[in-house]
């Protein structure tokens, strides 16, 4: 790994331990530290997201067009100050712009952070690159909370103020830090579709026309839908609700996941590497479809209190084991799907289609809480869907596209322009 890559990632685990410190309090904050109540927060929460989605559509031809390290600063820069503010904020107002400018800049950032690694780096490291990157994002993520936790008062506004202003440092240390980079003179990223200088520049309309490029952001949208946007509202919900689940056992189940990421993540990648996408993908869908059955269990009321929650911890570790496997799959894909000088772009609509599923997640909350088994059969048979949506795509791919293995590189030397791939002879 080169100089570029180490700091890139080294700046990604530390905007990602600042977000620790503040995530899993942000409801506590503002609706009970702040005095808000509930549906300030839960606005909170909408505008954050909110945000994403409208900074999204616009962030990839800014990248393409002015790479993606000014786009890093910008977007690290505009969520420390909606960081800052947040935590200074007392009133309903403040607090929701400071939210929706937070949100922007988080969401920004990622695919810019993204399309930073793919120019430093093969379709070959590729892998291992995001590998690490979420490895790292878990690591601080968890790492940040757990001190957050030690931090914070509910007695003592001033607290929180300090956990915001220390997540705002760490996004001016990221900016600092991407500014430090040397990036190669041209991108390491070789053409898996055919050149054809007619599609030059379409931006949304060239991305649309891309059947496979559709056909894996349906994939991803469902991915994010019944996985990620289930975590802190429906499946919690059917925890506390059908299975009985007090908050400490959610909270160790959340730290089970969490801990299930960063125990399996270079072991599941030997697992990956030289798999085809497609079937590790499909793969994940079998195991989330598994991860829904025991907590279809946790919620009979057959066994004891202990047999809920252990079943419950074990389907959000089993959740942890699939997205370990994803996060060396997805954004390499999206990489190798990109035409030349689109990267950002496909990027940016992927993060949309993460953010979109996010914001979506909450519906199952009422099904979660008042339908238990039907809410658990039914993301039973989306997991199983995606098993059809993976084999699907594996057929629209290229060889290489789906098997980066098949493809030999050179290594990307930091500031040093990328060489040619060769295919590897069958």
């Amino acid at each position: 790994m080169g100089a570029a890559m180490r700091r890139i990632q080294a700046g990604n685990a530390l905007a990602a331990f600042g977000i620790g410190f503040t995530v899993p309090f942000l409801y506590l904050y503002v609706a009970q530290v702040r005095g808000l109540g509930s549906m300030a927060a839960t606005c909170a929460f909408v505008a954050f997201a909110l945000g994403a989605l409208v900074a999204l559509p616009f962030t990839g031809r800014v990248i393409d067009r002015r790479g993606p390290v000014p786009v890093v600063v910008g977007a690290a820069v505009a969520a420390s100050v909606g960081a800052l503010a947040l935590g200074l904020s007392t009133g309903v107002v403040p607090i929701l712009l400071s939210a929706l400018t937070l949100g922007a800049g988080q969401a920004v950032m990622q695919p810019a952070l993204a399309t930073m690694i793919v120019w430093c780096s093969t379709p070959v490291s590729r892998t291992r690159a995001f590998a690490l990157q979420f490895f790292m994002q878990n690591l601080g993520l968890g790492i940040g909370g757990l001190l957050g936790g030690q931090i914070v008062d509910e007695t003592r506004p001033a607290s929180f103020t300090l956990l915001f202003s220390i997540e705002a440092v760490m996004f001016l240390v990221l900016a600092g830090v991407a500014l430090s980079v040397r990036m190669p003179h041209a991108p390491a990223i070789t053409e898996p579709m055919p050149k054809d200088p007619q599609q030059r520049g379409g931006g949304w309309r060239r991305l649309l026309a891309h059947k496979a490029m559709v056909q894996f952001c349906v994939l991803g949208f469902v991915l994010f839908f019944a996985c990620y946007g289930q975590f802190e509202s429906g499946l919690a919900a059917f925890g506390t609700e059908a299975a009985g689940i007090t908050p400490s056992t959610l909270g160790f189940a959340l730290a089970a996941n969490t801990g299930a990421i960063v125990l399996a993540q270079f072991a599941v990648l030997k697992l990956v590497e030289k798999r085809r996408r497609s079937r590790v993908i499909a793969l994940v869908g079998l195991i989330w479809t598994v991860a829904w059955l025991i907590a279809g269990f946790s919620g009979l009321g057959h066994g004891s209190a202990a047999m809920a929650a252990t079943a419950f911890v074990t389907t959000y570790a089993l959740f942890g084991i699939g997205e370990a496997m994803l996060s060396p799959t997805l954004a390499p894909l999206v990489a190798d799907l990109a035409p030349e000088g689109s990267v950002g772009q496909y990027n940016s609509a992927f993060a949309l289609v993460k953010q979109m599923a996010l914001a979506l997640g909450p519906l199952g909350v009422p099904v979660g809480a008042g339908l238990p088994m039907l809410y658990v059969g039914i993301f039973a048979l989306v997991s199983l869907g995606i098993v059809a949506l993976a084999l699907r795509l594996g057929r629209q791919l290229t060889p290489a596209q789906d098997n980066p293995s098949l493809v030999k590189a050179a290594p990307v030397a930091s500031g040093a322009p990328a060489r040619a791939v060769e295919p590897v002879a069958a």
